[in-house]
Parts: structure tokens; sequence; C-alpha cells
């Protein structure tokens, strides 16, 4: 074998790796493709090729004068001594095996598209004093020096792993993942001294299950300076691992081995051997392939290493799977507020699949919590008298449970103020049946023990009492719902496997047993009842708007787990029995909140084979930026996130200051919840109960006011005027005002949703100070600020010293900061709110009316990531944001052009993802529509023109009945290219039908 000077000269190191190799049975390379790195002069990769016989072997280094000396000394041992191929038993030679290639790591093989199935590497483990050595031209004019320096390299990856001098060794094998073919088989040289813990945890935490092969004892090179180590463990908790001489079975730390050395004495590190195998190679694959998209930062927070092989089935195929959303999907796509279609239909084949229950998707409706989902129907119901399991309503408003007004009344009630009165009930079905006996309540909200769960008789006396007395049923399975392929039935589901769920009864199941994220939660509710999927789902999109779609992608991949290697069709559809006989009355959807749920205009729920284009929800589907996905993938792939990793207070504050020049003190209450909407929800019920108007301008969000109507809250609009741009001014505010006792303002600010316009800070000062004058409290709400892109000399609000001003004279002055942000971050499909108050007995109030969807840490993490990218102005975030900001400004234009062109009247918008416009030329005239049930003429106004063009062009929009303004609709502009050019279109093709 031949060696020269500027490549390493076959040692210890190498020794000790064949020796590891040879633990391995023969078939190991056996007829596989296998790749050395660092393969120096070639003699391993010649010795594997001798011995074993693989199909073929790739000798690859980065040092070009090592990759020459390996093809001569393969040619030295391929030849005999008169120059004729030597062949082996299968009449091949060495040169048919073995190809030797200058490459960094892997690269030659990635490049080349070869997929190996074995990858070894006696890589150098040594911490470089020149880490800017890579930077360097490679040349085969370099230096021996520099070749021989370059032979040690450690890349700085940003990885733990390159303070112990492992970084180079860590991005082999991550490049390693990205060429081996599932089964395929990795194996590498490590030294000890960062400590066996550190040196097997680089394999594991990458997904890999780890096997040592061999260990001995190696001297450290007398010419190695370990002061860095020293340094390193002088800044940090760890401890390396030497050895005095080769016979010490104590290991020392790198201090005490420096100071024994420099003493004459001789010190040693132990020196490993490890095959290491992906434990689920193509999830694993999928994952490292979306972090080699611009998201190498995030692969020194993924860890895939996890001591409960339970765990790791659940979260390696979900990180799998996000990372898999996150790669292909440029946004996430329109859901109705029921929740994903494809989440409600894995969860209704999860009930026929494994418990023979013929469910739809349209039996299913989400909640973002089980306490949500339970309040929200409560809300919906508004019952006289609840009877509510004791276990159940503990977050239930606190003026309900302490209520007993309607205990003895038994009258339907004539006052809509009237609260609604909860009963606790213990866990208890012979209890319970007592209670709603002797009770009469009109909705009963329970459990079952485990040991009533067993079989069904429990919930048909349940059935059956509440049928009798013409009550509404809901019932809990939460604690008996079992995520698994072999889960354990109840009584509950049997019964319905045979039965259909009777129209008065609903099931109710939050998921929270999962075994990665322990307070992430998920609720679905069923029922059978047509009215009562419609009622469920519509109160969904006012009260909370909708469930975060990241939260129903984690459950949706634990159910998809369960069914994907399932037959499809394999069982056929179960058969049940009719129903009993329903109840002749039931206390459905009151009369008091019928009305508003039939007046108010709600997103279209869509079947699968439609593609409707949405112009109609406040949604985002411009491009999601790089550094938003690299946030929410970081935010689910690490582990053990510290508190203050996740504590977004501190960062909320700078924003509202730098953004609003709104300022906090240790006064200020910071409440956060799943969205904006949730928090207002719980606002108006304040309000509501304080006996207060809320007071809404002309041009609101309409989904806000008919929520507040749905609450029974005391509405009044505030007029507004088209030559201002319907924006709220200092006189129709306090003409309003003068006439209303205990106001509450909503302002809708800097940018007015949906009108697009931009309130100045000398506006905003002048409506505060009207409102300070009349004693109002003011709920500033700016989830939909921060994309202003044609506010010319808008430099943003400075409130500070207006409300200070206002605070001195009247201490008293309530001011509500509402917010989001990711209008701001434009990142669609996460759900964030946050609410700053400064009034003690307000915060006592709101954290008394309910509760809302609490964000779970993952979107914590990803808010805190996203806000200190902001601050620090990460050049990938704000440039994206800057982009789409410019791409809004463009669609305004087009959108615009494309109206006045087709008849509409714009009103000028300025900011924001909505605008709102008047179809004149369309007002009073006729179109023949086709909705399948067969042809009809209708005569436009402000108010079908939505029906009309839903049905002839499938574009949706909202009518003047959703803004509020006589005679304007509105079009939101965020949408996909493709959609947007499809809204385009549909305009146009609406003008040729009518006109």
């Amino acid at each position: 074998m031949m060696v020269i000077p500027s490549i390493f000269i076959p040692e210890d190191w190498s020794f000790t790796f064949y020796e590891g190799l040879n633990r391995h049975p023969d078939s190991i390379f056996k007829d596989r493709t296998v790749a050395e790195l660092g393969c120096g002069n070639g003699w391993i990769s010649i010795a594997i090729a001798e011995k074993w016989l693989p199909s073929k072997v790739y000798g690859l280094d980065i040092n070009p004068r090592a990759v020459k000396i390996s093809w001569i000394n393969l040619y030295l041992n391929a030849l005999d001594g008169n120059g004729q191929p030597i062949y082996d038993e299968e009449n091949k030679t060495l040169l048919d095996r073995v190809e030797f290639y200058e490459s960094d790591l892997l690269s030659y093989c990635r490049n080349n598209n070869i997929e190996l199935e074995r990858i070894v590497g006696c890589i150098p483990q040594i911490l470089n004093p020149n880490p800017d050595a890579m930077s360097k031209m490679i040349t085969e004019n370099a230096s021996e020096e520099f070749l021989h320096s370059l032979s040690n390299y450690c890349a700085l990856q940003g990885f733990v792993e390159d303070q112990f001098g492992l970084g180079l060794i860590a991005r082999a094998v991550e490049e390693g993942i990205s060429v081996i073919k599932p089964l395929g088989i990795m194996i590498f040289n490590m030294g000890g001294r960062p400590g066996q813990a550190v040196c097997e945890r680089l394999f594991e935490r990458r997904g890999l299950q780890v096997d040592k092969l061999w260990q001995t004892k190696v001297l450290q090179a007398a010419d190695t300076d370990i002061s860095a180590l020293v340094e390193i463990e002088k800044n940090s908790p760890h401890r390396f691992e030497f050895f005095m001489g080769l016979s010490g079975d104590q290991p020392i730390c790198a201090r005490t081995a420096w100071a024994y050395a420099k003493a004459g004495g001789r010190i040693s590190h132990a020196l490993s051997v490890y095959s290491c195998q992906l434990r689920q190679p193509n999830q694993v694959k999928k994952i490292f392939e979306f972090l080699r998209n611009g998201l190498d930062d995030i692969r020194s927070s993924l860890d895939l290493s996890f001591e409960e092989d339970s765990v790791a089935d659940e979260k390696i195929p979900f990180l799998a799977h996000l990372a898999n959303v996150l790669k292909h999907l440029s946004f996430f796509p329109f859901e109705p507020p029921a929740g994903s279609r494809r989440f409600r239909g894995l969860i209704a084949n999860f009930m026929n699949t494994y418990h023979h229950i013929p469910l739809t998707a349209d039996n299913v409706v989400v909640f973002p919590s089980r306490t949500v989902a339970i309040e929200s129907a409560l809300r919906l119901l508004s019952p006289r008298l609840a009877i509510v399991d004791e276990q159940l309503s503990r977050y239930l408003p606190k003026q309900w449970l302490t209520s007993l007004k309607n205990v003895e009344k038994t009258e339907t009630r004539q006052n809509s103020e009237e609260v609604i009165t909860v009963i606790e009930a213990p866990r208890q079905s012979d209890l319970m049946v007592d209670l709603i006996k002797k009770l009469r309540p009109e909705v009963v909200v329970t459990g079952l023990g485990k040991f009533e769960s067993v079989t069904s008789s429990a919930f048909e006396h349940l059935l059956d009492t509440t049928r009798e007395i013409g009550c509404r049923l809901f019932l809990d399975i939460s604690d008996h719902f079992v995520l698994s392929s072999l889960p354990s039935s109840n009584g509950i589901l049997k019964y319905l496997a045979r039965t259909p769920l009777p129209p008065h009864a609903t099931i109710v199941c939050g998921l929270l047993k999962n075994q990665v994220y322990k307070d992430l939660e998920v609720a679905f509710v069923i029922s059978e009842d047509k009215e009562m999927f419609k009622a469920l789902y519509r109160t969904v999109e006012l009260l909370q708007g909708s469930t975060a779609i990241i939260s129903q992608l984690y459950y949706g991949c634990l159910f998809h787990e369960l069914l994907a290697f399932q037959l499809a069709d394999r069982h056929p559809r179960a058969q049940r029995n009719a129903e009993k006989t329903v109840a002749t009355k039931l206390n459905g959807v009151s009369s008091l909140t019928c009305p508003v749920l039939d007046r108010a205009e709600f997103s279209i729920n869509e079947s699968d084979e439609s593609s409707l284009v949405h112009m109609d929800v406040d949604q985002s589907f411009l491009p999601i930026t790089t550094p938003v996905k690299a946030a929410i993938f970081e935010s689910f792939a690490r582990q053990n996130i510290a508190e203050s990793e996740t504590d977004v207070t501190d960062s909320i504050r700078r924003l509202v200051k730098s953004s609003y020049g709104f300022s906090s003190d240790s006064d200020t209450e910071f409440i956060y919840a799943g969205s904006p909407a949730e928090l207002l929800t719980n606002l108006m019920i304040c309000c509501a109960q304080e006996g207060g108007t809320l007071c809404f301008p002309t041009g609101s969000n309409g989904n806000y006011v008919s929520a507040a109507r749905f609450l029974k809250v005391n509405v009044v609009t505030i007029p507004t005027n088209p030559e201002v741009g319907y924006k709220l001014t200092e006189e129709t505010l306090s003409c309003t005002l003068e006439a209303v006792k205990k106001p509450w303002i909503y302002i809708s600010g800097p940018t007015i949703s949906p009108t697009g316009l931009v309130y100045s800070n000398e506006e905003i000062s002048k409506l505060l100070s009207v409102c300070a004058k009349f004693g109002a409290k003011i709920i500033l709400d700016t989830s939909f600020s921060g994309v202003e892109y044609s506010s010319k000399g808008f430099d943003g609000w400075n409130l500070g010293a207006t409300l200070q001003k206002l605070s001195s004279a009247n201490p008293a002055i309530c001011v509500c900061l509402l917010g989001g942000l990711f209008f701001k971050m434009l990142a669609s499909g996460l759900k964030f709110g946050f609410l700053l108050m400064n009034q003690p007995s307000l915060v006592d109030a709101l954290h008394s009316v309910g509760g809302v969807s609490k964000p779970h840490s993952t979107i914590k993490y990803t808010v805190k990531k996203l806000l200190d990218f902001g601050e620090q102005e990460m050049q990938d975030l704000l440039k994206g944001i800057a982009e789409q900001i410019e791409k809004l400004r463009s669609r305004f234009k087009s959108l615009k052009q494309t109206l006045e062109n087709s008849g509409w009247k714009v009103l000028e918008a300025e900011a924001g993802v909505s605008i709102v416009a008047k179809p004149s030329a369309y007002l009073g005239k006729t179109i023949q529509l086709n909705d399948g049930s067969g042809n009809r003429k209708i005569k436009l106004d402000d108010t079908n023109i939505r029906d009309a063009m839903l049905t002839s062009t499938g574009l949706c929009i909202n009518s003047a009945s959703w803004t509020g303004i006589p005679g304007y609709c509105r079009f939101t502009i965020a949408l996909e290219d493709k959609d947007f050019k499809r809204a385009l279109d549909c305009i146009t093709q609406f003008k040729s039908l009518v006109c």
C-alpha cells in the first residue's frame, strides 16, 4: 500500500474500525452497494471488496491526492506481478467492484442519485483550530499541510456535537439518511472522549437505532492539544472521558488528563465502532428531506430519541407528515368551520372500522376543546335549567354555577337576559336519572363511570329518561375513547353500532390521550340529527371561528396511522335497528337564538367535490414564508422545551409597544387564547353580564356582530358616512354615545376590517377621547392589522401619550387591546389571540365567564420564535413579508380594475386582506339560476347577489348583510395565485351572465 504525507497513514483508528467491521456476519456486505467515507489511501475499501464481495464499493475522500493514491493502491492489489487481473470466485476483479472519487462526504452519491445499502466511515474527530478551512479553495496545488488539515476538518453545523468534535460525523449521518436504502446500515468509528452517552445520542436523536460492535482503547496522540476540551469543561457541566494509560479502567476528565499528560503521563481514550439503522426509515427520510430545503438550522433542534417506543411510534410519523405538509403546501387551504373534512372523515372512518358505527363526516363537528364544545352547546340551546356532571362543569361560567333562580321555575322564560342555571351532579347514572326526573332540565351533560361504561344499560337508561321528558342529552365519552389498533370497546359505542343516535342525544369526545403532546387537545361532537349538526358548526364559526388546523393535523395523523394498513370495504356496512320513538317536543335551538342563526351569513359548507373560490373568509392563502415553516416544525420537533421558550408575554409587550405605542405595566393582564374571536366572545359576554351595550361602527366584521347578537348582547350600530370611507368619526360616535348607557365600543384598527382603510394616530386619539368622555369601555381590535400596503404617511399608532392623558383625567378608563399575530406575519393555518387589559374588575369578570381554548405550547413557541425573528430583523422573514405586502398591493389594483370594468363601485383600500365594493350595475336586474333543483329567476339586490354569484360562478363573497354597509359586498384578496385569477374570471363571467 502506498501512502504520502498529505493523507492519513493507517493506524489504531482505522485498524480498530476494520476490526469492528469484522464483527458483522459475512453476509453484511455480500452483493451490497457500499460507500466508505474518508477512504484515505483506500485500504479499507479494497479489503471490504476482497473479503465480502460487494457489488460495488465507492471510496470517497475530500482530499484529491488521497483519491489518486487509492486508485494506485487498487491497481496494485487488483493485478498480479505480471500485470494481469486477479479474479475472485465470482470471476470479477477488484477493478469491477471498487471505484474512488473526490467527494465532500456523500456529495458524489447524492449528485449521481446513487442509493447505498451500506455506509462505513472512519472519520476524523478532532477540533480544528481553523473552522473556516472549508471555505478555502480545494485544489490540486494546495499544500501538503493544508490537505492534511482538511482531513481533520470539523464543519460548524450549529450542533452541540460540534463542541465535541463530532460535527463532521453528524453531517455524514444526515447525508447518509438521504442516500441509504430503508433497510441499510451505517457503521462509524467514534472516539469516546466526549463520553459514550454523547456518542450514542448523536445517532439516536437522528432516528437511528445503535449497536456497539467493538470498543478498545487507543493512546491519545502526543501532538494533540486537548486544551480546547478543558475550556469546554470549564464553561459547561459536561465532562470528557480519558483514561490513564491503556490499562486504566476509571475515566478521568479533560482537565485531569491535560495535567497528567503535562506531567509526562500517557493518556488514552475509548474507541468504539457503532452500527446503526433507521428505526422508521421512510418517515425519518421525509423529515431530513424537508430540513434540507433551506432549514438547516432546525436540525440542531431535532430530537428523535425516545425512551419509550410508543412515543416514537406516535411522534416520528407525525413529524414526517408535518414535514410533508409543509414541504408541499405553500399555504393551508380553506377548511369549513365544522373542521377539516379530511379530519372529520378520518374520525368517521375510525368509528366505522373499529367500532362498526356507520358515520360520515357530516355527523362530526370539531371544537378546540371539550370544555369549549360543552359551553358552546349550552349557549346554543340556551336552556332554562341544565344538569352537568361535576367533572365537566368546573370551567363553565361562574354565573351559571351560582344561579338558582330557574330551579323552581317551570314556565318558559320571558326575559332574554335570564341566566342559564347549571346544577352540578355526580357522575353516577342512577343519581343522575333521579335528578333528571325531579328537576326536569332541558339539557343534561354527563359522562359515565368506568364500571357503567362496560355495558350499554346506563346509557340506554339515560337516553330513555331524557327522551321521556323532552330533554337533550350530551354524553361525554372522552375517558373511554382510546386511539389504538386494539381499542377497548364500551357499552356506548356498542349501542351506536346497532342503533342510530336519537335526535335528542349528542356524543362529546375530547382527544387528549396522546403520548407526545400532553396538553394538545381537540374535541369532536357526533350528532346524527342534521339540524343539530348545522347549528353546532354555525356556533363554532360565530364563537371560535374554527379549530386550529395544526391540531387537527396531529390527531388526523394518529387516525390515519390506525386506518392506513386496513383493507378498504373489507367489512359490510353495519345494519342498525330502527331508533326508538322520539319525544314530541325537545328543547332544541331556542327561539332566541334561531333568528340570529337564520339571519347570519356563514361561510359555505362545501362538499368534497366542489371547488369554490373563497373571498369570504378572514384567512390568508398567500405562501407561507420559510421562517414561519421553520418555526412551526421546530416547535413540534423539540423536546424538553423550557418554560421561558414558550413565555410570549415579554415579546407581546414589546410588539404592542413598538406597533401601537401601547404601554403595559405590572398591572396589565395578558390573556391568550386559540384565536382573537374567542377572546372577543368572552368580552361580549362580560358586556352582557354588566348590562352594557356593545356599539359596532357600520362596516364592522359581520361574524362579530352576529356573535354578539347570538350571545344576547344589546347591540347598537354607529352610523358611518361614505364621505370618509365609512370610518368612525368624533361626531357620529358622540351622537350615539349620548343615548347609550354603559357603552362598550368596538374599533378595528389601525386597519379597519372589512373596508381596508386605516385610522391614523390622530383619528384614533380623537375617538379614544370621545369614548373616555362618555365612560365607554373600549375594545381595540388590532388582529386585522400589520399589512399596510397603500397607506401613505401612516407611521403607525403611538397611543402612549393619549392613553396617559386620558387615564390621568379618568383612572377608571378601560382599554382592551385585542390582537393576533398571523395577519402581521401572514402565516395561514396558525391561530393565536392575545388580549391586554388594565382594569382588575374586568379581568376578574373575564375569567369568570367561561373557558377559552388555551394555545398549545407549540403555538406559543412558534409565536415567540417569529416575534424574535421580527425583532432581530431576520432578512428572510422581512423579505417574505415585504413580498407578500407588495402582492396585496398589486392584488387590490387588479381586483379594483376588474370590478370597476364589471360595473362595481370600489371603496379605496389601504391595508389588510379585504375590500368592499357596490354592485351598482346589477341592482334591480334579473338573472336566471340553476342550482340543481331547477331554474329560477331572481331580482338582484345587495344581499342575494352573494347566492347568485355562488350558484352561477362558484365565487364566494360576503353580501351587504354581512358588511353592514348598505349596498357594499366584501371580497378578500389574500388568495393563492390560481384562485385569485379564477376569482377575477368569475367576476367577469358574472357580468356576462347578467348584462
